[in-house]
């Protein structure tokens, strides 16, 4: 036993030895200096999270402020879109579908984007919804959201302001009035 450890020990001895004149090529080359900003935790939200009741308030494309919180008692869809998105302009029929034929749901749509007001109104006259639309400054989104990084991006927020579901992706009207119902709201129509 004694001399398979002794020549395990010279096997790896003989190697590390070969090896002791190279050095990688990368370790020739001078070092990178990283540089570490100090953060504080407590003063910035972390991109990935949304707060358990957020606020939003955005000034609607036609000129109404809209205030997440003055629709407490219902359930909000809040939609994260964008012009050149496909799934988001496939879902937005089922979404204006689902706010008109539903009076404990209501829909906002964010536009996502950077358009001018004047592009974004010409857009849906072809595209038409019958909720409100708000364009964001996507430098300086809402800040009790999450910081997209996918679209269509959309919350459901339930009645006492909380955040009930978040879907990443295209999602139905049925899919959120599943979601409805499985928090606790009205079962979806049949």
């Amino acid at each position: 036993m004694k001399s398979v450890s002794s020549l395990s020990l010279t096997i790896v001895l003989s190697l590390a030895a070969c090896n002791a004149g190279s050095a990688p090529p990368q370790a020739a080359e001078p070092a990178i200096e990283a540089h570490v900003q100090d953060v504080d935790p407590a003063a910035e939200k972390p991109a990935d999270r949304t707060v358990d009741i957020p606020v939003l308030q955005v000034k609607t494309l036609d000129g109404a402020d809209y205030a997440l919180a003055s629709h407490r008692g219902k359930w909000v869809v809040v939609n994260f879109w964008a012009t050149w998105c496909a799934p988001c302009l496939k879902e937005m029929p089922d979404l204006s579908a689902l706010d008109k034929d539903n009076d404990h749901v209501e829909v906002i749509g964010l536009a996502y984007e950077e358009i001018e007001p004047e592009d974004l109104k010409a857009f849906l006259a072809e595209r038409p919804v019958v909720y409100p639309i708000a364009i964001l400054d996507v430098y300086n989104p809402p800040a009790d959201f999450a910081t997209p990084r996918g679209l269509p991006l959309t919350y459901l927020i339930a009645p006492d302001g909380k955040v009930a579901k978040q879907f990443l992706g295209p999602v139905t009207g049925k899919e959120i009035e599943a979601a409805i119902a499985a928090a606790g709201g009205p079962a979806a129509k049949a």
